[in-house]
C-alpha cells in the first residue's frame, strides 16, 4: 500500500523548480562533506509541464525506491531497515521495515505525497531496527540529510540517488523519485506523529548512538555511556514488559563489543543476557532467528578466547537451527553462513578430539548438515563424522556405524580426485573401513577393494610422508586374505612390507610399536601354517618390544597383550614350557580388565584365553582347564558386539572340540551355531549373498547332521529331529518367513497382522531390489536400508510373540510341530554325519524311532554317491552290447546297508501296511543317492523275487519337514484348477540342442488332461521367460517340457531354457504363487542340489515348491526326451484314471501315479536303457525302471528286441543280427545270475540262439 504524507508548498516555492539546484546535505557534528558528483545527487522527479501558474496548493509525490551500501555503524546485524522523512518536530513519515539483502541492498517502493503548504525544509533518514516485531526506540541511524524543497524539485521526474555520509568508508544511498500531482485526497491520513517519544525510547536511541561512536572511535567512555543507557532501559523494562527482550539484547551487544576489544572481561554475564532474550523469543517469533545469531556470536567469541569446547558445540547446534530460518540472499544469511559464522564453528568442531559418544556424533552430523553439497568444507565434515562413526564402531561393533563410515568416506574420496591434498588420506581411510567391515562381516568384496586401494597408495612416490602407514595397512590386508585363502605369497609379502615399514619408523618414532606388533602378527601367522620356530621366537620378541613401547594408559595396549598371549600359547604347544602358558593366561586376563564389558575386542581376549586353557588341557589333561576353555568358548561365541563371522567360527570350533573331548556342552555349541547362522544370514539382503555367507565357513556344511548325530548319541531323538530341521534348508526357511500365513493372527489381532504383512513386503522388496545393484556405494546404502527394515520386522515379530497363542511365531519348530509332516505316512530322516550314520523315523504319533546304520560310514556313503554318479555317466556313454553290472551292485548296496534296516522297522515296529505312503528326507551325501530305487535283486527259494522298496511303499521326497507341513497347510485353499503346458523344444542359438519330442509331448498331455480343466499351451516363440512366469502365476497345474540346467557353482542361477532368456530359480523364488498345486518338470537336472550345501536343497523343483506348488515331479540327471514322453503318458493316465465328470484333479495322487507309471513301463524303459543308454532320471523313476528290467523273463527280452527292430529303423541291421541278440541275452543273464538252467535254455530257444 502506498503511504501519503501531505506537505504544503507556497506558489513561489513551486515556481522555483525551474532553476536547477543541488541539495545541501546536513552532516553530523564531525561534519564531512563528500565530493558532489552525479552519483551522489538525490533525484526527485518533477514535471514542469503540468505545473499550474495559479496560486492553488499543489502536491509532490515522493517515492522511496531502494537503498544501497547500507552499513550499520555499530556493525550489528539489523532486523530490518527503514526510511523516515521528518517534516517538523511532530510530523514524520516512516517507510515499511525491510530486510537487508546480502549485497546490503533494500528495495522499498513506498511513496509519500507532500503538500505545497509544508515547512520550507525536511530531513531524510535511514535507520536500522534491531527488532522485526515491536521496536524499542528508533533504532540506529545509518545516515541523515536535511534539505529544502527547492533542492528536491530539480530532477525532471527521473529517479536520482541521494548519498549519505560514509559509514566505514562506504557511502549509503537512497534512490528516490519525485512527481508533481494536482490533488490529494485525505491529505492528513499520511501524517503521523514522531516515533514514540518517551524516556525509554530516548535512552535506547542514545545508547545506540553512543555504541556506534564507540565502534567507530574506539573510545571507552562511549562504551560506558552506551552500557549505562541500555542498563537504565533494562531497569525500566521488567520481565513482564513487552520490550524486555529488546532491552536485554541491546545491553548484551554493548557488553559483547567491549569484550571483543578487551575493554570488558565478563563474557559469562553477556552470554546469559543473550540466553534470556532468546528464551523470550521462541520459535516462530519474528526475532527468534536474530536472537539465535546473537547467542552464537557470544559463544564463538568466548570459544575464541577461552577455547571452551561446550561453546563451540552449542554454537553448532544453534547454527543448525538458525540457517534454515535465514532465507537465501539475506544479510543475516550471508553473515551466519560466512567465514566468521558457521565456517568458524565447523573448523572449531573439526578441531575437537574425536568423540564417539552419541552426543559427539550428533554434533558431527549437525556440522555435516551445515556443509551442504558444494560447500568448500564438506569433505572435512565428512572426514570428522566418519572418524567419530568409526570410533564408535570399534567400541560398540554396530554394523550400521561401519556401513555409514564407508558411505561417508566414499563421498569424501569422490570430492578429492588424485592430486588433491587430501586424496591419499581419504583413500587410506576408506580402505581401513572396508577392512574393518570385512573383519566384522566377512564380505569378500570388501577385502578385495581394500587391498586394491592400499596397492594404489603404495604406488605413490616412495618419499611420500605416509608411506609407512600405507605399507603397514597393506600388510594387514594381506594377512586377512591369507587367512581366507591360504596363499603363502600373501603372508610372505606381508612380512616383507612390515619390515620395510619398520625401517621408516626407526627407534623413537611415535608409531614404531604398531609396526612391531603387526610384524609379529605376520610372523606368528606364518609360523602357525609353516611352523618355523625362528619365526615364532621372533614374533614373541617383537610383541615384547612393542609392549614396552606402549605406555600403560594407552587405550590400544590390550591388543599387544592378547597378541603376545597368543604367541606364547603357540610356543607352549611345541615346547611345553609351563611358564609360557601361565604368562599367556595372565596377559589375557590383563587385556580383559582393560576393556569394557561390551567392547568388541573382548572377543579376542576370550579367544586367546580359551586357546591357552585348551592347550594346557591337551598337555596336562586337567578337566578344570577344559571347563575354563568351554566357558571362554561360550563367552566368545555370544559376545554381542563382535561380528557374526568371528563368532560363528568360534562356535564351530567349540562344537568340534566338544566332540573330540566328549564334553557335555556339544549340543549347546551346535545350538549356538544355528542361532548365529540365522542372525548372520538375515543381515544379508539378497538371496545369493545369503548363500555366500552360509558357505564361507569351514566345517559349517556338516553342522546339521553332526548336531543331529550328537543328539542321537545323547539319547535325545526329539532334539535330534529339531536340530536337523533347524540346521537344514536355512535358505528356504529364511525366505519363507516373509510369506508365512497369518490367517489365525488376522482373527486374533488384525492390526499386528497387517503391520507384519506390510513389513514383510517391504523387506522382501528390499531384498529383491538389492540383487540388481552393482554400484558399491548404492549397495551399501541398500544394505543399511534393508537392515533398518529388518529391525522393524523383527520388532513386529517380537510383538506378535507377546500374544500367548503366538509365543512361538516363526521360532524353530518343536518336535510336536514337525510331527505334523507324518500325518499321511511316516517321514524318514537319513543322517549322514562324520560321527555316525543313521535314520530317524517320525511316525504319525509318538516318539521317533532310531535306526543305526553301523555298516556304512560317511566316507563309504560319499564313495557310494560318487560311484553312482560315475555309473550313470558311464552308462549313458556305453554301447548297447555292454552290461550295466555296476548299477545293480550299487542298488543292492543301498538296499542292504541303508533301506533294509529301515524297512524292517516300518514292517515290524510300525506295522506299516503294504503300499502305504512314506516320505524320505535325506541329508548330506544321502541327497545324491537314489534311495527310492533300492533293490535286493534277490530270488527266494520258491523262485519268487524279493520285493524292492517301491514294491512295498509309495515313496516321495521332501527337502525338510517344514516344507511338507507348509505344503499341506496350503492345500486347504483349493481353487478351480487350470492347466498350462509350457514347452520349448527349439531354444535360441547356443542354448542346447533341439528337443524334437516336446511338441508331441505337449499334445499328449493336452489329450490326457480332463476336459473340465481350463487348459492352455505355450510353446515356440511364445515360450519366453516372461510368458512362462506369467503362466506359472496364472495357473494351478503346470507341465514344463524343455532343457533344464543345474548351476552347481551358483544354484540360484539354475534355469529352464526359454526362447529368449533363461527362467532362473531366482525368478521363480521371487514369485508368490499361493494358488499353485502341481508341477511336472519334464526337464533335466531339476531336483539336483549343489555339492557345497547339499542340505540346503537348492534346485528348481524346490524353488517351485517354495513359490507355492504343493507337489512337484523333478529329475536328478539327464532325461532323454523320448523316455520322458513315455513316462509322462503313463503318469497322467494313472493320475486321472478314475476321474469322473465333476471330480476335481487331485495332486496328492502324484506319488502313486508315478509309482504306477514305473511299473507299467518296464519293457519300454528296458529297451531304452539297454539300447540307447538313455536314462530317465526322475527321483522316483530312473533306477526303478532299471530294477524292473531284471525281472523280465526271456520272453519279455525277446519282445524288447522285436520292439527295437520295429521302432528304430536306423538300428535294424544290428537288432536282428544273432550276435547282437546273443550279447544282449548274455548281458541280461549277467544282471540276474540266479536264473535257472531251464529258464536260460528256454530263453535261448525263444530268442533263436540255439
Amino acid at each position: 500500500m502506498t503511504s501519503t504524507l501531505n506537505l504544503f508548498f507556497s506558489p513561489s516555492q513551486l515556481n522555483s523548480i525551474n532553476s536547477p539546484h543541488i541539495p545541501t546535505p546536513v552532516f553530523p557534528s564531525h561534519s564531512f562533506r563528500p565530493p558532489l558528483s552525479p552519483s551522489s545527487i538525490l533525484v526527485i522527479l518533477l514535471h514542469p509541464t503540468i505545473m499550474p501558474s495559479s496560486s492553488e496548493s499543489r502536491y509532490i509525490r515522493l517515492k522511496v525506491i531502494n537503498g544501497k551500501n547500507l552499513q550499520v555503524p555499530s556493525m550489528r546485524i539489523p532486523a530490518s531497515i527503514y526510511v523516515t522523512i521528518n517534516v517538523d518536530s511532530t510530523r514524520r513519515w516512516k517507510s515499511a521495515l525491510k530486510v537487508l539483502s546480502s549485497k546490503r541492498l533494500v528495495a522499498w517502493g513506498d511513496a509519500v505525497t507532500l503538500s505545497s503548504r509544508a515547512s520550507p525544509a525536511f530531513s531524510v533518514e535511514i535507520r536500522a531496527s534491531y527488532e522485526a516485531d515491536r521496536m524499542l526506540g528508533g533504532g540506529e541511524a545509518i545516515g541523515k540529510l536535511k534539505m529544502s524543497w527547492d533542492e528536491l524539485l530539480n530532477h525532471g521526474g527521473e529517479p536520482f540517488d541521494l548519498h549519505f555520509p560514509p559509514v566505514r568508508g562506504v557511502h549509503p544511498s537512497l534512490t528516490l523519485k519525485a512527481v508533481v500531482i494536482h490533488t490529494c485526497d485525505n491529505q492528513n491520513d499520511a501524517l503521523s506523529e514522531s516515533l514514540v517519544d518517551c524516556q525509554i525510547a530516548r535512552d535506547t536511541d542514545a545508547g545506540h548512538a553512543r555504541l556506534a561512536k564507540y565502534v567507530t572511535r574506539e573510545t571507552v567512555s562511549h562504551l560506558n555511556h552506551a552500557i549505562q543507557r541500555f542498563q537504565l532501559v533494562l531497569e525500566q523494562c521488567p520481565i513482564s514488559h513487552p520490550d524486555h527482550a529488546a532491552a536485554l539484547t541491546n545491553l548484551a551487544w554493548a557488553r559483547l563489543k567491549g569484550y571483543i576489544r578487551n575493554d570488558l572481561q565478563d563474557i559469562d554475564a553477556t552470554t546469559s543476557l543473550f540466553r534470556d532474550a532468546l528464551a523470550l523469543r521462541p520459535q516462530r517469533h519474528p526475532d527468534h532467528p536474530l536472537s539465535l545469531y546473537n547467542l552464537t556470536e557470544a559463544l564463538n567469541w568466548r570459544h575464541d578466547k577461552q577455547s571452551t569446547t561446550a561453546d563451540i558445540r552449542e554454537a553448532a547446534h544453534l547454527y543448525h537451527e538458525l540457517l534454515p530460518l535465514c532465507p537465501e540472499g539475506t544479510y543475516l544469511r550471508s553473515i551466519a553462513a560466512g567465514e566468521n559464522g558457521v565456517d568458524y564453528v565447523i573448523d572449531g568442531c573439526n578441531n575437537l578430539p574425536i568423540d564417539a559418544s552419541d552426543e559427539g556424533i550428533r554434533l558431527q552430523r549437525v556440522v555435516l548438515e551445515l556443509c551442504p553439497l558444494g560447500h568448500q568444507l564438506r569433505h572435512h565434515a565428512l572426514r570428522w563424522l566418519a572418524f567419530a562413526m568409526d570410533a564408535r564402531f570399534k567400541q560398540c561393533g554396530n554394523i550400521d556405524d561401519i556401513d555409514e563410515t564407508i558411505q561417508l568416506r566414499r563421498e569424501a574420496v569422490s570430492m578429492c580426485p588424485r592430486g588433491h591434498a587430501y586424496c591419499d588420506t581419504y583413500l587410506n581411510n576408506l580402505a581401513s573401513s572396508l577392512l574393518s567391515r570385512f573383519d566384522h562381516q566377512g564380505k569378500p568384496n570388501d577385502l578385495d577393494e581394500a587391498i586394491y586401494l592400499y596397492e594404489a597408495l603404495c604406488r605413490f612416490p616412495v618419499e611420500h610422508e605416509s608411506r609407512d602407514s600405507f605399507l603397514d595397512n597393506l600388510g594387514l590386508a594381506l594377512i586377512a586374505r591369507f587367512n581366507e585363502h591360504g596363499d603363502i605369497d600373501d603372508i610372505t609379502r606381508a612380512v616383507s612390507l612390515f619390515r620395510e615399514a619398520l625401517t621408516l619408523r626407526p627407534p623413537g618414532h611415535s608409531h614404531r610399536d604398531t609396526t612391531l606388533n603387526n610384524l609379529a602378527l605376520a610372523l606368528e601367522t606364518s609360523c602357525d601354517n609353516l611352523y618355523v620356530s625362528e619365526d615364532l621366537n621372533e614374533a614373541i620378541d617383537r610383541y615384547r618390544e612393542s609392549l614396552l613401547l606402549t605406555r600403560l594408559g594407552d587405550p590400544e595396549r590390550y591388543v599387544n597383550l592378547f597378541n603376545l598371549s597368543s604367541a606364547l600359547c603357540s610356543r607352549f604347544t611345541h615346547n611345553r614350557d609351563n611358564e609360557d602358558v601361565e604368562e599367556a593366561i595372565t596377559l589375557c586376563q590383563e587385556s580383559l580388565a582393560a576393556l569394557s564389558s561390551l567392547h568388541p575386542d573382548r572377543y579376542f581376549s576370550y579367544m586367546r584365553l580359551l586357546g591357552a586353557y585348551l592347550s594346557r588341557y591337551q598337555i596336562l589333561h586337567n578337566p578344570a582347564d577344559l571347563s575354563l576353555a568351554t566357558e571362554n568358548f561360550r563367552l566368545a561365541s555370544r559376545h554381542p558386539t563382535q561380528g557374526f563371522p568371528q563368532r560363528i567360527q568360534v562356535a564351530i570350533s567349540w562344537a568340534c572340540q566338544a566332540e573330540i573331548y566328549q564334553h557335555e556342552s556339544a549340543l549347546e555349541a551346535y545350538q549356538t551355531c544355528f542361532e548365529l547362522f540365522d542372525g548372520h544370514v538375515m543381515t544379508r539382503s539378497s538371496i545369493i549373498s545369503r548363500r555366500e555367507a552360509a558357505t564361507a565357513f569351514d566345517g559349517a556344511q556338516s553342522l546339521p547332521v553332526d548336531a543331529a548325530s550328537c543328539a542321537i548319541r545323547s539319547g535325545n531323538l526329539r532334539q535330534a529331529v529339531e536340530l536337523a530341521e533347524q540346521g537344514r534348508g536355512q535358505q528356504w526357511s529364511l525366505a519363507s518367513r516373509l510369506r508365512t500365513s497369518v490367517e489365525d493372527l488376522v482373527s486374533a489381532n488384525p492390526t499386528l497382522a497387517r503391520n507384519y504383512l506390510e513389513l514383510s513386503k517391504l523387506v522382501s522388496d528390499a531384498a529383491q531390489n538389492s540383487a540388481t545393484i552393482t554400484n558399491r556405494a548404492a549397495a551399501d546404502r541398500a544394505a543399511t536400508e534393508y537392515r533398518r527394515l529388518t529391525r522393524q520386522w523383527e520388532a513386529a515379530v517380537a510383538e506378535i510373540r507377546d500374544l500367548r497363542a503366538f509365543s512361538r511365531f516363526l521360532l524353530p519348530p518343536l518336535y510336536e510341530d514337525l510331527q505334523a509332516a507324518a500325518r499321511q505316512g511316516p517321514v524318514i530322516i537319513l543322517i549322514a554325519s562324520q560321527y555316525s550314520c543313521s535314520a530317524i523315523i517320525i511316525p504319525t504319533s509318538g516318539d521317533p524311532h532310531h535306526i543305526p546304520l553301523p555298516s556304512i560310514s560317511l566316507a563309504e556313503l560319499t564313495n557310494l554317491k560318487d560311484r553312482f554318479a560315475r555309473a550313470i555317466r558311464h552308462a549313458s556313454g556305453m554301447g548297447p552290447k555292454l552290461p550295466r553290472n555296476d548299477l545293480i551292485v550299487l542298488l543292492r548296496t543301498v538296499w542292504n546297508e541303508i533301506m533294509l534296516p529301515i524297512v524292517n522297522v516300518l514292517q515290524q515296529d510300525l506295522t506299516l501296511k503294504l503300499h502305504s505312503r512314506i516320505w524320505l528326507c535325506p541329508t548330506a551325501a544321502f541327497t545324491s543317492i537314489p534311495l527310492h530305487a533300492a533293490h535286493p535283486f534277490k530270488t527266494n527259494a520258491d523262485g519268487s523275487k524279493e520285493p524292492c522298496l517301491e514294491d512295498l511303499y509309495i515313496c516321495s521326497y521332501t527337502p525338510t519337514l517344514s516344507a511338507l507341513v507348509r505344503s499341506r497347510q496350503m492345500m486347504k485353499r483349493r481353487v478351480t484348477p487350470s492347466f498350462v503346458t509350457i514347452g520349448q523344444g527349439t531354444p535360441g542359438a547356443g542354448k542346447g540342442k533341439a528337443l524334437l519330442a516336446v511338441d508331441s509331448e505337449l499334445e499328449l498331455v493336452h489329450k490326457l488332461v480332463p476336459a473340465t480343466a481350463n487348459h492352455t499351451t505355450i510353446s515356440g516363440d511364445a515360450a519366453t521367460r516372461a510368458g512362462a512366469l506369467d503362466a506359472l502365476q496364472q495357473n494351478t497345474w503346470v507341465h514344463l517340457a524343455c532343457h533344464g540346467k543345474q548351476d552347481r557353482t551358483q544354484p540360484y542361477h539354475s534355469h529352464f531354457v526359454m526362447r529368449d532368456e533363461h527362467l532362473t530359480l531366482l525368478d521363480i523364488m521371487e514369485r508368490d504363487i499361493p494358488r499353485a498345486e502341481f508341477a511336472f518338470l519334464s526337464a533335466c537336472h531339476t531336483a539336483v542340489g549343489d555339492e557345497v550345501t547339499p542340505d540346503e536343497v537348492i534346485h528348481l523343483a524346490a524353488g517351485l515348491q517354495f513359490s507355492g506348488f504343493k507337489s512337484v515331479v523333478g529329475t536328478l540327471w539327464e532325461v532323454d526326451d523320448a523316455v520322458a514322453k513315455h513316462v509322462v503318458e503313463a503318469f497322467y493316465k494313472n493320475l486321472f484314471k478314475d476321474l469322473e465328470d465333476g471330480d476335481v484333479m487331485d495332486c496328492t495322487k502324484a506319488a502313486w501315479a508315478l509309482n504306477r507309471a514305473t511299473h507299467s513301463f518296464y519293457v519300454v524303459v528296458c529297451y531304452l536303457v539297454f539300447v540307447y543308454s538313455a536314462v530317465f532320471l526322475s527321483t522316483r523313476m530312473f533306477i526303478k525302471a532299471l530294477a524292473y528290467s531284471t525281472r523280465l523273463w526271456p520272453r519279455l527280452l525277446l519282445e524288447c528286441l522285436d520292439s527295437m527292430s520295429r521302432t528304430t529303423q536306423a538300428d535294424s541291421r544290428h537288432t536282428g543280427h544273432p550276435s547282437f541278440r546273443l550279447q544282449a541275452f548274455k548281458s541280461f543273464c549277467t544282471m540276474e545270475p540266479r536264473l535257472t538252467t531251464a529258464s536260460v535254455i528256454n530263453a535261448k530257444l525263444k530268442a533263436g540262439l540255439v
